[in-house]
């Protein structure tokens, strides 16, 4: 019996050891970062962000419900500084970002408890590897091009609302804005425009508005495609064939005098 007694005392201390020194799971590290970030993120959010959406983001009459909206909204929104807003009006404009991207990350994570929503997205993602600029300009011209015009140099809408340009803006932010629909965007989830589909956009408007890109065809005319193209062959080119018709004229008038 003091045999048996000794081994289970020695098999207890031993787990006991192990229990108390052994490292963590990856998984409960994780479960515990995530709530840490979850926590940080509410205080957060109950400072900069309760006032118009409601305590638990439920919305209020000065902000829109943040359930199921996911991270990428909250990244894009507060990664591009329209978060939080100084006033309302018809449209949030880009401004300074006053929140770093670790604060960014725990508002997105706090948001994201609340309901499930679009991810951020990852590098490879959005990424130029694997892209197709061809493709990306036709699904541009097609989705895109009516708002922000041929080459995301942005236009103005109704009531006081406008398309921003695209030049400049990070890769991420512009996949999130597809995936999430911001302020007059409509969404464009994976099952209109694919991951793939995405990432060829973001190509297209890098390559169009790279800091070494020059228009394939000389003068771009602001980049504002048909309709400045349309303007200036109208106001010139017919003003050049009205020039020379007159000249003509005048020196048929002379010949017929002399």
């Amino acid at each position: 019996m003091a045999a048996l007694v000794v081994l289970l005392l020695a098999l207890a201390c031993t787990g006991g050891l192990y229990a108390v020194f052994a490292p963590a799971s990856k998984a409960q590290a994780d479960d515990t970062a995530q709530s840490l970030a979850i926590d940080e993120g509410k205080k957060l959010y109950s400072v900069g962000c309760a006032t118009c959406h409601g305590t638990g983001g439920q919305g209020t009459t000065d902000g829109p419900s943040l359930v199921g909206v996911g991270a990428a909204a909250v990244d894009f929104q507060v990664g591009t500084g329209r978060m939080p807003a100084q006033q309302p009006g018809a449209q949030i404009p880009k401004k300074k970002v006053i929140y770093t991207q670790a604060e960014i990350d725990q508002l997105a994570a706090y948001i994201s408890s609340l309901g499930a929503g679009p991810s951020v997205p990852t590098k490879a993602q959005y990424g130029p590897d694997g892209a197709d600029i061809a493709k990306g300009g036709e699904l541009f011209r097609t989705n895109c091009a009516q708002c922000h015009n041929f080459t995301g140099k942005g236009g103005a809408l109704t009531h006081g609302k406008y398309a921003p340009p695209l030049e400049g803006v990070a890769p991420k932010h512009i996949y999130e804005a597809m995936q999430t629909g911001p302020q007059n965007m409509p969404s464009f989830p994976d099952t209109t425009l694919s991951e793939q589909n995405k990432k060829d956009i973001i190509a297209y408007l890098n390559a169009v508005n790279g800091d070494d890109t020059e228009s394939p065809g000389g003068l771009e005319l602001g980049g504002l495609g048909p309709v400045s193209e349309g303007l200036f062959a109208w106001i010139f080119g017919l003003g050049a064939l009205i020039a020379v018709a007159v000249w003509v004229a005048a020196r048929t008038a002379k010949a017929k005098k002399s």
